[in-house]
């Protein structure tokens, strides 16, 4: 019997928590709807950079209520980054400065995905062949942008802060892999492919339609799932640390 209560408490406890977790979630949601309402009635304007920023800040406060300061210099600090790059890119002539903030977003993830929270299973075939797929995309869209880089006014800035960037990004996607976490994986995956699909439309081709629905969608979803991904993690690691206890 002693048993069959304790099941059913952790079976409340869970569904308590999961509850609890998405409520917490429930401004990004808001503020995410809003933002692809908003944006087609507003020209590039701090209102516009506000909202576009104010889901990633809001996942930011989430995480930081659930996890504490534990997560501040890795998935905490990474979405604070990546807000005031949300902000930069509104404005086509601050686009370095949002690679750079976005660089360091990706730098803060990898640092966080390295911590104990996120001890690595052992590795697999399927991870090693992932890093190897990782690896050659980044290599070949590097190439393939590289003459549109050339291009540019400014490619002399533009073509090495591209390719660091292009380093940092695969190797945030490499340590998410790394993780053998379900969201934190998806999530350094999708982000690939927001940030793949906004070079092609800044460097390669015209604007298309739907093509900022595009990039923003996979781009929120990512940081979504990264969120939830360190939510879980700190999850996890009280829960074995409590089981270690007791």
């Amino acid at each position: 019997m002693d048993i069959l209560e304790t099941h059913a408490y952790d079976r409340r406890q869970k569904r308590n928590t999961s509850c609890a977790l998405l409520l917490s979630l429930l401004p990004f949601f808001l503020a995410s709807a809003m933002y692809f309402y908003l944006t087609p009635h507003f020209p590039a304007s701090i209102t516009l950079a506000a909202v576009k920023s104010a889901p990633t800040l809001l996942l930011a406060a989430a995480v930081l209520s659930w996890n504490g300061g534990q997560s501040v210099l890795g998935v905490v600090g990474g979405l604070v980054c990546s807000a005031v790059g949300d902000y930069c890119l509104v404005w086509p002539a601050l686009f370095l400065h949002g690679m750079v903030a976005f660089a360091l977003a990706h730098l803060l993830y990898s640092f966080a995905f390295l911590s104990s929270r996120y001890k690595a299973s052992s590795s697999s075939s399927w991870t090693g062949l992932l890093y190897l797929i990782l690896v050659v995309i980044a290599g070949g869209s590097y190439t393939y942008l590289y003459p549109f880089l050339r291009k540019d006014p400014n490619s002399d800035l533009l073509v090495p802060a591209v390719g660091g960037y292009v380093v940092v990004l695969t190797l945030m996607g490499i340590l998410a892999t790394r993780t053998c976490r379900g969201f934190t994986l998806l999530g350094g995956l999708i982000f690939i492919v927001s940030d793949l699909s906004l070079a092609l439309q800044q460097f390669v081709s015209a604007p298309v339609q739907h093509g900022n629905t595009v990039v923003m969608v996979t781009y929120y979803l990512a940081q979504l799932l990264i969120s939830v991904g360190d939510m879980k993690a700190v999850e996890i690691k009280n829960d074995f640390a409590k089981w270690k206890r007791s």
